[in-house]
Formats: structure tokens, sequence, C-alpha cells
């Protein structure tokens, strides 16, 4: 991640082998440098969980944001609820609405969780793979899954073009050279 010219990183692990708390704990380098801008996007089931071991085990401020925690951190004042010091953990979909917003925060790192799920954002038709890459363009992304192939080469073109779009070269390109 410290790598100028790398745009981010895969951390692929096999299931309960701590992928979580090397994210944690790279959240937590970065923010002892002072590097605030930190978002984790993540299953919505997986939100609640984020927040409380960033904070509870890293002593990390987090925060959900949802819709409804949005709108009231607004109606309370706050004119960009992303511009604070706290890790801001949202669910993939909401994320995916939220472009425009995440597009315009210069982030030091957006965490992925269970960046599987994205495997087919390299397809123009993957709308909230494609939102995402839109939104994180040029910023620094730690993705992680534990099944980061399941059918194909391609799935692991989908997960790295989220990364960088230019690393392998176009889609045509790489199946004519890894098929």
């Amino acid at each position: 991640l410290n790598n100028p010219l790398s745009k981010g990183v895969v951390l692929a692990d096999e299931v309960g082998l701590g992928k979580t708390i090397e994210a944690a704990l790279v959240l937590c380098q970065l923010w002892a440098e002072r590097r605030r801008r930190l978002l984790v996007i993540c299953p919505a089931a997986l939100r609640k969980q984020w927040a409380q071991e960033l904070s509870d085990k890293f002593n990390l401020p987090a925060e959900v944001l949802v819709a409804r925690t949005w709108h009231r951190l607004r109606e309370g004042g706050i004119y960009d609820p992303l511009d604070r010091d706290v890790i801001s953990v949202m669910s993939i979909h909401f994320a995916a609405r939220m472009e425009a917003q995440l597009a315009a925060v210069p982030w030091d790192v957006a965490v992925i969780d269970e960046a599987h799920k994205l495997r087919n954002a390299h397809r123009k038709s993957h709308e909230t793979g494609q939102a995402l890459k839109r939104a994180l363009g040029g910023r620094k992304k730690l993705l992680l899954t534990a099944t980061p192939l399941q059918n194909s080469l391609m799935e692991l073109y989908g997960l790295t073009s989220l990364i960088d779009e230019e690393i392998f070269g176009d889609e045509r390109s790489f199946r004519s050279q890894y098929s």
C-alpha cells in the first residue's frame, strides 16, 4: 500500500485467518500517521461488527453510515458526514448509491470486505461495481476476500479492475493471455 505506483492490494486468505485484523492494523497505522480519510465498505450484515471491532479492539472511532444516519447528521448541521475524524463504515450498496459523495473525498484507503461480491465489477452491467470503481478511482484500496476465484480467472480480473483497470490491460487481452 505504501508503493506510490500501486493503487491497492487484494488480501485473499482462508476464512478465519485474520484478514479483518490485518486490515484493522493498516487502519491503525494510517490513523497514527494522522491520515484520517478512512472508509470501510462491507456487506450490510457486517457493518455493526466492523464498527464495534474497530472501536473495542483497536480503539479507533468508527461510525456506521446508513441513509438515516446521513440525514440525521446533515440536519444536525454537519454538511458532509464523510468529513469528520471517524472511520466511515457503510454497506456495499449504500456506498454505490453515494458515488458522488465518495468520489469527492480524497480517501487515504478504502477497505472493501467480502470483495468477491464485486468479482464481476469489470462488466459494464455490474452497476454496483462500476459505481464503486468510479467513486474510488485513484484511491488506495484494500480488498479482503476468502474466495477470490470461484469459477474462472476472469473473477480475479474483475477484482483487480477495482484496484487498477490497467494492471492486466483490457478484458480481451487478459482473456487471450490467461484463458
